[in-house]
Parts: C-alpha cells; structure tokens; sequence
C-alpha cells in the first residue's frame, strides 16, 4: 500500500505538521500497517517537493510519539503505534492528575477541564 500524502500550502498548518499528522492517522487507521518500511528522508522530500529537514522533522515527531521506528540503515518503519500511543495518554493523564490534585481542584472540576479541552480539541 503506498503512502498517501497531500501537502497544502493554503493551511495555516505548517508543512511538517501536515505531514507527521497524514502519516500518524495512516498508521493509527492501519492504512499503514505496522512494519511498513517509509521512504526514506530524502525519497519523500522530493516526491513531495519539500525540504529533507521538513521531512526529517516530521520524522522526528513521529518517532518520538512511538508512530514510527528508525532501524539504522536498513530505514524507517511504522511501528505498533496503537500500544505506544495508549501507554503515552495513560501516563499523560496521570500527570495530569497529579497537578489538579495540587492545584486542589476536585473530581469534578479536573474533569470538566478535561471536557473542555476535548471539546475545544475535536470540535
């Protein structure tokens, strides 16, 4: 399955974000499945007619949120995202707890916090 990405210019996203965001879905979606080798910095940069660093950034992000994997030279794969991604939310939320807890806040306000977020987020 080859990897579809669009890149427009007319979004005030930034191009890398465009990027890391098509590939993260794909991956999330199983468009992409798990052990999907990318292209490789330069491949996609200029298939998509962006700079390599615009790639390698987008790169960067994906690997840190456990979407993709580096395995040296033999290049980038997309990982098993979908166990990386819940642990990652599961640790954030904790430390999320943990700060409305100092701040005093209550069940019931933190989550009210949480709604709004998440409304404003996906909305």
């Amino acid at each position: 399955m080859p990897l579809q990405i669009a890149i427009d210019p007319g979004v005030p996203d930034a191009p890398y974000e465009q990027l890391r965001s098509q590939i993260s879905d794909q991956a999330r979606s199983g468009k992409l499945p798990t052990g999907y080798k990318l292209p490789t910095v330069r491949g996609l940069a200029e298939e998509l007619g962006l700079a390599a660093n615009t790639v390698a950034k987008a790169y960067r992000a994906l690997e840190s949120d456990g979407v993709i994997e580096t395995r040296g030279r033999h290049g980038t794969f997309v990982a098993a995202a979908g166990d990386a991604a819940a642990r990652e939310a599961a640790e954030a939320a904790e430390s999320y707890v943990r700060r409305v807890r100092r701040l005093g806040l209550d069940r019931g306000a933190a989550l009210a916090a949480v709604e709004d977020a998440l409304r404003a987020t996906y909305d």
